[in-house]
């Protein structure tokens, strides 16, 4: 019920207007974000890379009111793309389609994407949203994919066709990084129970490590911060002979930190995610809701 609830809050337009104006909820948001700014994130960005944590940023918000407002979004990333080289830091970025116009058409999307591929050398991965968003999400990267081999695309394995997705990306040798997932859909759309979505994830967790096993040049990143995936992961990379550094794991800001500092050490590479901006309310409820034990946690970083 927690879990529902939260979801709940992540689509609740008052309450996003309202409560971030709370100094409380600011407070809260500290768990998973270092500051609102791209100066917040990339600044965080280089203090993990000193402890052999590379990064992939982010900037929070979805749906736009009109089409002008993508472009604006492009300009942002080409300034932070062009930051990140200037400072030379581990970090790469990813976007969320619906900023960049998805919802008014894929062809000047795909426009968008590609002028960001082509302003990094780096790897450009494309988010997976909600799961109305997949077809064109993934269109839009195949396209974009004929012209700038350096773009990739999250996967959620909540997600009864993403099995299917996978098979039909394969051929193309993609960058896939993999996460559970966390929108309220219905059960003929997503699986309802934890561990369906689990089983899953180690499904498609196998067929990325095959692949790479078979000489894919695409990267497989497992977005994951339960130790049983991770586990999986690694147990199966090691009965198939698969060297670390041919697979990766990805984790949230603020998130088993400990965690993320240990896989590094043992010869991970370990990619944490940073997201950054004003419309942080949405995200920030899915991810309470991705673990409601957080939840109890930050109640105890209120309360201190």
């Amino acid at each position: 019920m927690m879990r529902n609830t939260l979801l709940w809050a992540s689509t609740n337009p008052l309450l996003a207007e309202r409560l971030p104006k709370y100094d409380f909820v600011k407070r809260a948001t500290k768990r998973f974000m270092p500051g609102e700014t791209l100066d917040d994130a990339l600044r965080e960005a280089e203090r993990l890379g000193k402890s052999d944590l590379s990064t992939i940023v982010t900037l929070l918000g979805e749906n736009l009111a009109a089409e002008d407002e993508a472009d604006a979004v492009v300009d942002h990333y080409l300034g932070a793309l062009e930051t990140i080289e200037e400072r030379g830091l581990p970090s790469e970025v990813s976007v969320k389609l619906t900023q960049l116009g998805l919802d008014f058409g894929t062809e000047r999307t795909e426009e968008r994407v590609r002028r960001l591929a082509s302003a990094t050398s780096s790897l450009l991965w494309i988010d997976m949203e909600n799961s109305d968003c997949v077809d064109a999400t993934l269109d839009v990267f195949r396209k974009v994919r004929e012209t700038n081999e350096n773009v990739g695309v999250c996967l959620q394995s909540y997600l009864h066709r993403t099995q299917r997705d996978l098979e039909a990306l394969m051929p193309l040798e993609p960058s896939i990084r993999l996460v559970k997932g966390a929108y309220n859909k219905p059960p003929d759309v997503a699986y309802a129970r934890k561990g369906d979505v689990d089983q899953n994830f180690v499904r498609l967790t196998k067929t990325l490590l095959r692949a790479r096993l078979d000489g894919g040049q695409g990267r497989p990143v497992f977005a994951t911060h339960d130790p049983r995936m991770i586990g999986e992961a690694n147990r199966l990379a090691y009965e198939m002979g698969l060297k670390k550094d041919r697979y990766e794991f990805a984790m949230l800001y603020g998130i088993e930190r400990d965690k993320q500092l240990s896989l590094a050490r043992a010869g991970h590479s370990v990619r944490v995610l940073v997201s950054y901006g004003s419309a942080w309310f949405p995200w920030y409820m899915r991810r309470l809701a991705e673990r409601p034990a957080n939840v109890w946690f930050v109640v105890k970083q209120l309360v201190r």
